[in-house]
């Protein structure tokens, strides 16, 4: 793997200059349909983000494939995730974008939009994704057309650290149908058996969780139309985390603040100073292993009186997508077919970008997890009895989503301005920069 590492190294470091944006024209190429694999000798580049630890399974990864495959060369590239979407950008822009890239969904519209990925139905003479269930099928679509593979999907759920509530002697309610007034008791019980050396909760902190509570009031984000979420649900997901703060259940705005953004080591539920949060239950098996001292469990939100099944919807890790303006479309179809349908990949990744979309990945993982993952795992198969339809990806023009939220999410906590007049201003920001690119 040698002749691989250094120069995945050094792509890791050349970050671009931050801030550049997509061209808004077009960018892509001739529609590709079914295309011939070379008999030459090929290269393509294939771009990833994440940490060393995921860099050397990937490599792994490529290895095998360019063992299976000799002719094909890969030319590996990744980089931290600010940095990689810097660099995304930059590449697009100049019509140079990677053969097959990681993606996520909050970038998946506009880059489709502008012609920057390769429509994957004209390279279903490559390309096999029917082992894939067609829910998460679906969340790789946009309007109606497959630009990418999910490689998994993930609900959204409360992880406890049960080891803080056992030291106190708070008896957690039963998690597989509580409510949110026993949740919410649950904290505060805590705080008062600490000595407020514990806080309950860490209020919710991402668009993922915002997309869960607000199909908890029978909403959605987003729908075919662009925004729709109301300025009440809005208001009731920032009044509910300042009810948490105002009772002590959660920590005070200013660490909050403070502590927003901090690396997974550093934040409030793995250093012990609150017991429960909100996370992609993805993010489990990192969260257990950043705190190994501490037992941690993951069960399903709290609901209660009014909330219908079906909040819950299998939100992709992750994605393949392929650029528009390869020059290798179909050896690109095959490195995406390689990824998710050979199971060597699937052991060599393991959990690492998530619960697997393949079940025939899950099945070769089952047997060498350890007890988090298998915890990991068994929550989604308990969650996926639950699931609802899954909503409409994040429309081009929206992928500010998360920025925004921080931003309003700040004036209301802070008493700037109230929930409602913080939910109006963001709902107004969000709806215009959709209709822009309309």
């Amino acid at each position: 793997m040698k002749r691989h590492t250094s120069r995945a190294l050094r792509a890791g470091v050349a970050a671009a200059t931050a801030g550049v944006t997509l061209a808004a024209c077009g960018v892509g190429a001739e529609p590709v349909r079914n295309p011939e694999l070379s008999d030459g000798d090929v290269t393509i580049s294939y771009a990833w983000w994440g940490a060393e630890a995921r860099a050397q399974l990937t490599l792994e990864a490529i290895e095998l494939f360019e063992e299976e495959y000799p002719n094909i060369d890969v030319d590996p590239q990744y980089a931290e995730w600010g940095g990689y979407w810097d660099r995304m950008a930059t590449t697009t822009a100049a019509g140079d974008m990677p053969d097959v890239s990681q993606f996520d969904q909050i970038y998946l519209s506009s880059y489709a939009d502008r012609g920057a990925l390769l429509d994957l139905s004209g390279v279903s003479n490559i390309l096999d994704i029917s082992a894939l269930d067609e829910r998460i099928l679906e969340t790789g679509r946009v309007d109606g057309t497959q630009y990418a593979v999910p490689l998994g999907g993930a609900a959204n759920g409360v992880i406890i650290n049960t080891t803080l509530f056992e030291e106190y002697g708070v008896e957690l309610p039963d998690t597989s149908d509580w409510t949110w007034d026993e949740f919410t008791r649950a904290a505060d019980d805590l705080v008062t058996a600490s000595d407020g050396e514990v806080r309950g909760v860490s209020p919710f902190a991402d668009s993922f969780s915002l997309g869960v509570w607000a199909r908890q009031q029978g909403s959605e984000v987003f729908d075919d139309e662009g925004v729709a979420l109301s300025a009440d649900v809005l208001a009731s997901f920032w009044q509910r985390q300042l009810d948490w703060i105002d009772s002590g259940a959660a920590p005070s705005v200013d660490h909050i603040i403070e502590t927003t953004g901090a690396t997974l080591d550093q934040t409030d539920l793995v250093t012990g100073r609150t017991a429960m949060a909100f996370i992609p239950a993805g993010a489990f098996i990192a969260y257990q292993s950043a705190a190994p001292d501490f037992d941690l469990d993951l069960v399903n939100w709290p609901s209660g009186d009014g909330i219908e099944p079906g909040f819950q919807y299998p939100k992709p890790t992750m994605y393949w997508v392929a650029a528009s303006t390869s020059e290798h479309p179909a050896e690109a179809a095959l490195l995406i077919d390689f990824l998710t349908n050979d199971t060597r990949v699937g052991e060599i990744f393991g959990l690492d970008r998530g619960e697997p979309a393949n079940p025939a990945f899950t099945e070769a993982i089952e047997p060498d997890l350890d007890d988090t993952g298998r915890e990991a795992l068994a929550f989604s198969e308990s969650v996926a009895q639950e699931m609802g339809d899954t909503p409409p990806i994040t429309p081009n023009g929206a992928s500010t989503l998360d920025a925004l939220l921080n931003r309003y999410t700040q004036q209301a906590l802070l008493g700037e301005t109230s929930p409602r007049e913080a939910a109006e201003g963001f709902i107004n920001e969000l709806t215009d920069s959709v209709r822009a690119v309309d």
